[in-house]
Formats: C-alpha cells, sequence, structure tokens
C-alpha cells in the first residue's frame, strides 16, 4: 500500500459539500485533498452540444450516473424480504464524477425551516404526544433555522438561485413563498419565466384560496456573476436539465463554482478516481487517521493519512462506508439500539395528468426549475393536519422539465402501449398535456433502515448495503390527500381529458420518482440520539465529520440541497474558527 503525505483534511466526495468543505478550508490555509470517486468533468469539456442533446445515452441510459455493475445496494421493503440488488437505476439516481449530482441535477433550492428542525417539539406540542405513531423515530436536529439562515443565503448567492421572496424580514410578500421564514434578502436572481401551465396552474390555485409561487432554484434568469467570480449564462430553456449537464453554465453545480474556487489554492488537491474503502483509526478508535482508496485507474491501493476526515460523497455511500469501516453501532430494528443506518427516508407523492384540446404548452422550452407551486399543505404550519391524520406535507404545482422525445410521451388512460393508435395518442397529445403532481415529505420508521448485505459484494469483495424501505401509514395518508386536492384543482381547470392522480401506497424501485434519499447517519443532541451532532462532528470520534443528506434525520417535501448546503457552510465556520484552534475537542453541540 502506498502511504501518501499527511494532509490537514481529507474530503471523500467532490460534489457540493466536498466543493464547499474544499474552497472555505483552503482558503483559510489548511492543506486539503478531496478524493473524487468518478473522473474530471467540466462544461467546457464535457457538457457540449450535440452530446449534451444525446437523450439516448444521457437521459435514458444515464451517462452521468454510476455503474451499478461496479458498487449498488440491495433493496427489499421488508425485513422478513430477501434483498436483491439495484441494477437498473430506476428511483433514483446517484451521480458520479467531479460535481456529483450537482451536475444533473434540476436545481430546485430550498430552506427547510424550524417547523423541520424541532419537528418532534413542533408537533407534541400543537398535537400532542399521542399524535405521533409509537414506530416514527422522528426527533429534533439540535439545529435552528436562526443559525442556518446567512448560510442559505451564501448558498443561493453562489449557487446563482432564481426565485421570488415571500417573506423578507417577517414582511409577507405577494407573488413569492409567504409560508417560508424570514429571509434576511430576496433571491440573487429573478424568478424564471413560468410557462402557459404555470399560469393555468395559478389562475386555479388562486381561485381556490391557494397561494402559487415560482419554485426557486439554480437555473439562472439571467447572465450572472457569483460572489467568487464564477460566471454564469442565461437559461436557453432547452429542456435538459435533469440528467443533464449544462453547456451554458446556466445550471449552479460544484464543478462550476466552489470547485474551480477551491482549485485556485496552493493548499487544494482534487485526486480523481479515488474509490475510498475504509476510514482509518487509531487503537484507541477514537481518532481518525485517515483513509483507504483504491485508484480505479491503476489499481493502486494507497492510504491518505490526515488531521481532520470529512465524508462528503453522496449521503448513502456515507452511510455504506460508515457501516465498512465498524465505525458507530449498527442499527438494529428489532431492538431499536444503534444509530448507523436509522432513519433512512426518501420521498413520496402523486401526479395527475391533464389533457387539452384546446391548449397548447410546447412542452420543448423548459428548465430543470420551470414551474409553479403551492406550499399550503406543508410550510403552511397553520394548515390542520388532524382531520388527515399525518405528520409532514407535500408542495403542489405544476412543472415541465423538457419534452424531449423519448421521456415525454403522455397519453391518456385508456391508450394502448403500442402500435398506430398509440403513435396517433402521443402525436396528438405532446403539446397538449401538462401535469399537477405533489412532492412529499417522508418520516422515519422504526422498520426503514440501512445496513450491510450479507449476501451480495461489491467490486473490492465488501458487502453491499441493504436498504430496506416502503411507505408506512403516514405516507399513504399524505399521498391520499396530495392526490385528492390535485384532482380539485385539476378538474377545476376543465381538462378535454384527466388522468388521476392517486395515492402511492407502496415503494418501487422501477419508476423514476426522486434521488433525495436522507438519514443514516443523522444528526441530534447527543449520541443515544444521532451519529453527530449539529456541525456533523461525529460523536466518539472528534476528527470524523459526515456531510450531506445522510444527516438529515428525516425527509421533507422540499429537496434537501439548501439545508446540505448550509450545514456544510456552518460546519466550516466552526472548524476554521473553533476546531483548528484546539483540534481533538469535541466542538459543543
Amino acid at each position: 500500500m502506498r502511504k501518501m503525505n499527511e494532509v490537514d483534511v481529507v474530503l471523500v466526495g467532490g460534489g457540493w459539500t466536498g466543493g464547499i468543505l474544499g474552497k472555505e478550508l483552503s482558503e483559510a490555509g489548511l492543506k486539503v485533498v478531496c478524493l473524487e470517486r468518478g473522473g474530471p468533468q467540466s462544461s467546457a469539456e464535457d457538457f457540449t452540444v450535440p452530446r449534451m442533446r444525446d437523450e439516448l445515452a444521457i437521459g435514458q441510459r444515464h451517462g452521468l450516473m454510476v455503474n451499478t455493475t461496479d458498487n449498488t445496494e440491495t433493496i427489499r421493503n421488508r425485513a422478513e424480504e430477501t434483498a436483491l440488488p439495484y441494477r437498473r437505476l430506476g428511483s433514483y439516481l446517484m451521480g458520479i464524477g467531479v460535481g456529483g449530482a450537482s451536475t444533473h441535477w434540476n436545481g430546485h433550492t430550498w430552506r427547510w425551516n424550524d417547523t423541520e428542525f424541532k419537528i418532534r417539539s413542533n408537533y407534541e406540542e400543537k398535537y400532542g404526544k399521542k399524535y405521533i405513531p409509537e414506530d416514527m423515530t422522528i426527533q429534533d436536529w439540535g439545529v435552528t433555522y436562526k443559525e442556518l439562515e446567512k448560510y442559505y443565503d451564501k448558498f443561493e448567492k453562489v449557487a446563482g438561485i432564481s426565485g421570488k421572496a415571500g417573506n423578507i424580514k417577517g414582511k409577507k410578500i405577494e407573488g413569492g413563498n409567504v409560508f417560508e421564514a424570514p429571509r434576511t434578502g430576496d433571491y440573487p436572481l429573478p424568478q424564471l419565466q413560468n410557462g402557459y401551465s404555470g399560469e393555468l396552474f395559478a389562475d386555479a390555485a388562486k381561485k381556490m384560496g391557494y397561494h402559487p409561487f415560482p419554485r426557486p432554484t439554480a437555473n439562472t434568469s439571467q447572465a450572472y456573476t457569483n460572489p467568487d467570480g464564477a460566471k454564469f449564462g442565461e437559461c436557453q430553456y432547452c429542456g435538459h436539465c435533469e440528467r443533464f449537464g449544462c453547456e451554458a453554465n446556466a445550471k449552479g453545480g460544484a464543478h462550476m463554482t466552489v470547485l474551480p474556487a477551491a482549485m485556485k489554492q496552493k493548499t487544494f488537491e482534487m485526486r480523481t478516481n479515488a474509490w475510498v474503502t475504509k476510514v482509518e483509526r487509531d487503537a484507541s478508535g477514537k481518532k481518525a487517521t485517515g483513509v483507504t482508496y483504491t485508484n480505479t485507474i491503476t489499481g493502486e491501493e494507497c492510504f491518505q493519512p490526515a488531521k481532520i476526515v470529512m465524508l462528503c460523497a453522496f449521503g448513502m455511500n456515507n452511510v455504506h462506508l460508515m457501516l465498512l469501516s465498524g465505525i458507530g453501532e449498527a442499527y438494529d430494528p428489532v431492538t431499536g439500539k444503534g444509530v448507523i443506518g436509522k432513519n433512512y427516508c426518501y420521498q413520496t407523492g402523486a401526479g395527475a395528468m391533464l389533457f387539452f384540446d384546446d391548449k397548447h404548452f410546447h412542452p420543448f422550452m423548459a428548465s430543470g426549475g420551470m414551474g409553479v407551486l403551492i406550499d399550503d399543505f406543508h410550510g403552511n404550519w397553520d394548515f390542520d393536519r388532524t382531520s388527515h391524520n399525518y405528520i409532514g406535507g407535500s408542495i403542489i404545482g405544476t412543472s415541465i422539465y423538457g419534452g424531449r422525445p423519448i421521456q415525454w410521451r403522455p397519453t391518456p388512460d385508456g391508450t394502448p402501449a403500442w402500435g398506430s393508435k398509440w403513435k396517433e395518442e402521443t402525436v396528438k397529445w405532446y403539446d397538449r398535456s401538462m401535469n399537477i403532481t405533489a412532492s412529499g415529505s417522508v418520516m422515519p420508521n422504526r422498520g426503514n433502515y440501512l445496513d450491510l448485505d450479507p449476501t451480495y459484494k461489491n467490486r473490492f469483495g465488501s458487502p453491499l448495503m441493504r436498504m430496506t424501505f416502503d411507505y408506512k401509514d403516514n405516507e399513504r395518508k399524505l399521498s391520499a390527500h396530495s392526490a385528492q386536492v390535485i384532482n380539485n384543482i385539476a378538474a377545476s381547470m376543465n381538462p378535454t381529458r384527466l388522468t388521476k392522480a392517486a395515492a402511492r401506497n407502496s415503494w418501487s424501485a422501477v419508476p423514476y420518482q426522486s434521488t433525495h434519499n436522507t438519514g443514516g447517519t443523522i444528526m441530534g443532541t447527543n449520541p443515544g440520539n444521532s451519529v453527530t451532532n449539529k456541525y456533523g462532528q461525529v460523536w466518539g470520534v472528534d476528527n470524523l465529520f459526515i456531510m450531506g443528506a445522510s444527516l438529515l434525520p428525516h425527509n421533507s417535501a422540499y429537496n434537501p440541497t439548501g439545508p446540505v448546503a448550509a450545514i456544510a457552510y456552518m460546519a466550516a465556520d466552526i472548524i476554521k474558527n473553533v476546531y483548528i484552534k484546539n483540534p481533538g475537542k469535541l466542538i459543543d453541540a
């Protein structure tokens, strides 16, 4: 094994959190190495036309995603079932390469608030302790919106978020999300265009007493230079955001913002094709000494010593690495003991398709974040959930991510799946249909968790991670209510044909739904209920930090990137200003 020179910080993963920590800590003078499992990639070299218009190679065959023959998870709905490998990407898509998922995300960016961060306390206070099911393991996070607000603001400016504020310093602003927490200022860029479907949805929602607003997103509505000097182009509404890289630099990503800024520092090094297999510790087990990784090009195994180890990979990969490294106690759903793998969550939802003989939507002109939503059933804490008997909520609205010829083939119920009639219907409805969908939260449950599979192994002979997950009663009730709201709004719009929304009662790994996987190394207030404190510092291994969505103790209706980035910025500040002055001491949570 080759031993590298010791550095101050080793980062595992080169996506948003690795980029944020790399930039912030290297600028502070710390020597930083970032280990990225995938290869190098950039807008100029890799996201150019015509390659980024190849829907078959990039959109359908997942050209920017992980190769599941190298590493994947095994999946089952219940513990009594045998888990099988997730070989064909479906329900969620894991990115790989410099920039991680930020290269191919849609850009949706939200500020989670104290409704989420104090979720158990809030629900117990409003609805009583008996309202929370016994098998629902929700908990307060140990962090507050007030602590994160300035970091949300910083990330929005770095990523070039377009949107319209609905609450600036407590003043509600019509046209924005009036249910959001108070902001110190507006988004750095104005909202994207709504599109015709967005205008129709907004009109219908207003007539029903709801509060529509444009989706906040990292698609730049105009040319923009961020505080670090990264230059963004203007969104071209090309319809190739989700699953694709942006050749116009109009979609904020780590590969074109924080990572280039880090690479300008002499104290920062990006090492690609470096697959980290274990976090190493000293004899006491209480101090991380570095990480072992393999160069996937040469096959050489290396040890990278570091004073601080930070796991910044895709959330489930962080959990897998902790399990493989034997750090912390693995969660046992029978006894309820252990914390590694606990509180794995996904997202739920519902969706309807509306068809109009007399309307044209031009779906080929779209962006990853173009859309109009209502937050009346999630961020609105005044919404009384007792009549529906669930915890959490959903955001509801219409979005068109791009009318690409393979993926966008909407047809009404009853249409044959192939043949001349199917062709006729796809031609007729391609430009005459729109959707209304819901993105719903998922609460942790005692029976949903991550652990090591006893049978299947990856290319290095290590056990695959096993996912045990299904929707529970809470999510079924939430999805049913979301479907009801969607269908009421849809009916009010008088479509020619309507494929109604239906509740999601069971989770399947086959159709794509969301890449918002959370939990497994959750943050909290003490070692008994969490893996880390609010800064991502691991209890019991003081120089090991975890970043990313695996920290989140439950999943919101909102996309997780906002709090993930804000926590990373907060952790960078505490490391620079507190931890390095007294290394090894646990930061006061």
